[in-house]
């Protein structure tokens, strides 16, 4: 639950991005990489009570695989856009990392993880789009 208070408790930027923005694309390609699975992004601009503009969920298959997909994601995005996360999660357990760049939210799961707390069913309103692994 650590990482839904995250998401409760942040500020939002002012400025929007749009779905073909860098940032989004280093990540897909980051998370393809390293053989992250059922890649999704979920443009949540239209949602007004969304605490991003977009989320990007994806699962791994070992807690090793959460942890080197989130390492490559911060790291790629750091060397791509020359961006920082706001925040990280999840680092510890490794069922759920979380990477927080404000405006995109990245999700890392364990398919029961996913399975569970079903975040594309919760935000079922958005736009979905499913990337290839």
């Amino acid at each position: 639950m650590e990482q839904l208070t995250v998401l409760a408790t942040r500020k939002r930027s002012v400025a929007r991005i749009a779905k073909n923005s860098k940032i989004i694309k280093t990540i897909i390609e980051a998370i393809q990489e390293k053989k992250g699975e059922k890649i999704v992004s979920l443009d949540l601009r239209k949602i007004p009570e969304a605490v991003a503009d977009f989320f990007i969920i994806c699962e791994a298959k070992t807690h090793i695989q959460i942890k080197a997909i989130a390492d490559f994601v911060e790291e790629q995005v750091e060397k791509l856009c020359d961006d920082l996360p706001y925040k990280h999660e999840g680092m510890q357990a490794l069922q759920w990392a979380l990477i927080d760049y404000v405006n995109v939210v990245v999700h890392i799961m364990l398919p029961e993880s996913r399975n569970f707390y079903r975040l594309e069913d919760m935000w079922n309103d958005a736009v979905r789009e499913e990337h290839q692994d």
